[in-house]
């Protein structure tokens, strides 16, 4: 399937960010091998793929708990109090960033910058981009997904 999507896009070096959401979509994370797969079928440095992968958010080096939480951390985000969201959701989980709890339920995650300035602090649930969050916030859905694996 994956060979199918790179040869849909003619092994083209610019469809490199679709080819990685595909290798993902079929496989759960990007594993090394097989961004060295990607790099060597579409003729790109293996850094240049690593590069793209691990800047993106949503893109996983690693498997990935049930439930994902990524906090923003640009400018406005980081103003407003990203960084005590970050630390209490820390503090709850026993995790760091970039890092999933031990029973595989959540993966803690930041990103660089959502978009989403106008709502800031936001925070992403499963894909959802939620605003104005505080720690409290955050922390009571954590501990919704860590107690009864809901949100």
């Amino acid at each position: 399937m994956l060979d199918a999507t790179m040869k849909r896009h003619q092994y083209q070096q610019d469809a490199l960010i679709e080819i990685l959401h595909k290798a993902q979509e079929l496989y759960g994370y990007l594993e090394t091998d097989l961004l060295l797969y990607i790099a060597r079928k579409l003729k790109l440095p293996p850094s240049q793929v690593y590069g793209v992968a691990t800047f993106y958010h949503l893109f996983s080096l690693a498997p990935q708990g049930v439930h994902s939480c990524v906090v923003c951390t640009g400018t406005a985000c980081y103003v407003k109090g990203a960084q005590a969201i970050l630390a209490n959701v820390e503090k709850i989980t026993h995790i760091q960033a970039g890092e999933t709890t031990a029973n595989g339920q959540l993966s803690l995650l930041t990103a660089r910058c959502l978009g989403a300035c106008g709502i800031a602090p936001a925070v992403v649930f499963d894909g959802t981009v939620l605003g104005n969050q505080t720690p409290e916030s955050v922390g009571d859905c954590i501990q919704g997904w860590l107690e009864n694996g809901t949100k």
